[in-house]
């Protein structure tokens, strides 16, 4: 075998064009949202109405990561597994759920909620991304194939239904949408 077609054999795929567009999106989605933070857009004094000051830096956080983690989900899910493709993708859409869940953990309603901690039931999808995160990443390098299809696919059900319970009325997406 001639070296030239040994050596390509071993040369690591590179990423496809949706891979690339997926990861462009993302970089122009934060670079918008940072340009915002700092040059307005976000934090109007009356985003929403006289209670709500606008959105906090967790808030905006936690949109900027949501949307694309909604958007990136499905094309993981139903596309080729195992593939190169499925791993960057996959490991974008990982990181945008922990980025998602983590900034979720600092919004809340100080007084309000659950018991007065500020927490609504919502927070219970902070846990469950939390959790099954790193399990479902377990799942897939020690082979457990069906395991990690199914928490990966509860991930993204989860992000749903969070997504639909945030508009609501009264909650601030809600009363954004629909006034």
């Amino acid at each position: 075998m001639p070296f030239s077609t040994t050596f390509q054999a071993n040369k690591p795929a590179r990423p496809s064009s949706l891979a690339v567009t997926a990861a462009i999106t993302i970089l122009i989605t934060v670079i918008m949202t940072v340009l915002s933070i700092f040059f307005g857009g976000f934090g109007s004094t009356d985003a929403m109405a006289s209670e709500v000051r606008g959105f906090s830096l967790p808030i905006i956080i936690h949109l900027t990561t949501a949307v694309p983690a909604l958007l990136v989900g499905p094309v993981v899910l139903w596309r080729r597994k195992g593939n190169n493709l499925h791993r960057w993708l996959g490991r974008a859409w990982i990181g945008l759920m922990l980025v998602t869940a983590i900034a979720s953990a600092f919004i809340h309603s100080p007084g309000a909620g659950i018991a007065g901690t500020g927490y609504s039931f919502i927070h219970i999808f902070t846990i469950w991304t939390l959790t099954n995160v790193p399990l479902g990443v377990w799942f897939a390098r020690s082979g457990r194939i069906e395991a990690h299809r199914s928490a990966m696919a509860g991930l993204y059900v989860g992000l749903v239904i969070a997504g639909l319970a945030t508009l609501t009325p009264g909650r601030l997406l809600g009363n954004l949408v629909f006034g």
